[in-house]
């Protein structure tokens, strides 16, 4: 079985229907959008129903816009019994923060950046239902419990149990917009072409020692304006 199949059934010959665990995370470094091989075209003409007709409705919009892409794609972590994907790894190979350095004879902590990032996607049971809660979350460590980079953003949880969070500010995440929507939302935080650092104002931030660093740090030295730059020249 090739490495893709095998990462593809999280590293078993069969397929894997379990929730994964967290430390579960994720694709070598040198795993990239040109080994990845979608097997969508097996389901387009098949028939499904209900939840698992939007599971396939979710993955021919996610692999349309994001196969062969180049900043960002995919791969299909888990499957249920149809086959169809519940867990998506998405990889981002967009220039951003990944946080901070100590503070220098100025005390300005200069920012560190990373050009990967790792995010994974969980679809429960019950989605696509209103009250269904999607988990968006950044890897923080590999495999081997080694820390990775992740992302630096005030709607990003950076410190912590729950470190790679993402907070996207939308009700009934899921219900009413595509997952497609939501990856490309969180490469827009990623460019910091979207970003919210009001401590105390909704919808709040996720990370308040981050959000803090954006107001007193990142904005007045001109750090986001340049990364924001970076990206649109």
């Amino acid at each position: 079985m090739g490495l893709f199949n095998y990462l593809l059934r999280g590293g078993s010959d069969s397929v894997t229907k379990e929730e994964p665990e967290n430390n579960e995370f994720l694709l070598p470094t040198d795993i990239d959008e040109e080994t990845f091989m979608s097997d969508i075209d097996d389901y387009r003409d098949r028939k499904f129903k209900g939840r698992d007709a939007r599971l396939l409705k979710e993955w021919d919009s996610i692999d349309s816009k994001y196969n062969g892409r180049g900043d960002v794609f995919y791969l299909v972590r888990k499957r249920n019994a149809a086959g169809l994907p519940v867990v998506y790894e998405v990889v981002y190979k967009i220039h951003s923060f990944c946080g901070v350095e100590e503070a220098d004879g100025d005390g300005l902590r200069h920012p560190k950046f990373a050009d990967r990032f790792v995010m994974r996607i969980n679809i429960p049971n019950n989605y696509p239902s209103v009250d269904a809660k999607l988990e968006f979350k950044f890897a923080v460590k590999n495999v081997l419990g080694q820390e990775i980079p992740h992302p630096w953003h005030p709607n990003i949880r950076y410190y912590g149990d729950f470190a790679g969070r993402v907070c996207l500010n939308v009700d009934a995440c899921g219900a009413y917009t595509d997952l497609s929507w939501y990856i490309d939302r969180v490469a827009h935080y990623l460019r910091y072409d979207n970003y919210h650092a009001k401590i105390g104002v909704p919808p709040f931030p996720e990370d308040d020692a981050v959000a803090e660093w954006i107001t007193n740090e990142g904005e007045p030295q001109g750090w986001v304006e340049e990364l924001q730059n970076y990206h649109n020249t």
